[in-house]
């Protein structure tokens, strides 16, 4: 049998409700919306931020070199991070209720695939550098406070890094897997039931 159905074709076929088959179709749409819609959004505010940490850099020129290699890591751990997270945009693109499940369902093992290399060697590459570059900017201007109020911005940003390394950072991932997780598992599983037939 061929397993290359059309989804729209498919709920007429299967032994799965129409309420199912739509219900999947709805939660596939839903999930390449809110993820291209993530993807522009990070796009943006990575690159806002990294405009405004050039104009501070330009309107105060910083005194110490590791100033400006705080500045120039923090800026390229951004980039480096935007150019692999938009790899995931041409497959986020090709996922069409209009293609075959086989071939949806590659698509999302692709962006599951992406999605994996992105949570843990980029985004440790991310924080490592962002945690660098932040400490490095902060030296000059903790060189010029007392070394209590150094310390305590130090501790504060440590924490704050910490925070979102040990807490958020897994969060995050464990609820992108499941959706993914989720969503491949109904596909296979429509596989199977046409498989059966």
């Amino acid at each position: 049998m061929d397993s290359d159905i059309n989804f729209k074709d498919l709920w007429q076929k299967q032994k799965i409700s129409p309420a199912n088959m739509d219900d999947l179709l709805l939660k596939l749409n839903q999930y390449k919306k809110v993820n291209l819609r993530k993807l522009i959004l990070s796009n943006f505010l990575l690159l806002a931020t990294s405009a405004f940490i050039v104009f501070i850099w330009y309107n105060n020129p910083a005194q110490l070199l590791t100033t400006k290699i705080g500045i120039v890591l923090v800026i390229l751990a951004m980039l480096i991070f935007l150019f692999v997270y938009n790899q995931l945009f041409p497959s986020l693109k090709r996922l069409d209720s209009k293609q075959s499940n086989n071939n949806y369902l590659q698509n999302l093992i692709t962006v599951k695939t992406k999605q994996q290399f992105l949570q843990s060697k980029i985004l440790r590459l991310y924080f490592i550098m962002i945690s660098t570059g932040v400490f490095l900017f902060m030296y000059e201007y903790a060189l010029k406070m007392p070394t209590s109020h150094a310390f305590v911005a130090y501790t504060a940003t440590l924490a704050w890094i910490g925070f979102n390394w040990f807490y958020i950072r897994p969060k995050t991932i464990i609820k992108q897997e499941a959706k993914l997780d989720e969503l491949i598992k109904k596909i296979k599983a429509v596989n199977q039931q046409l498989s059966e037939e």
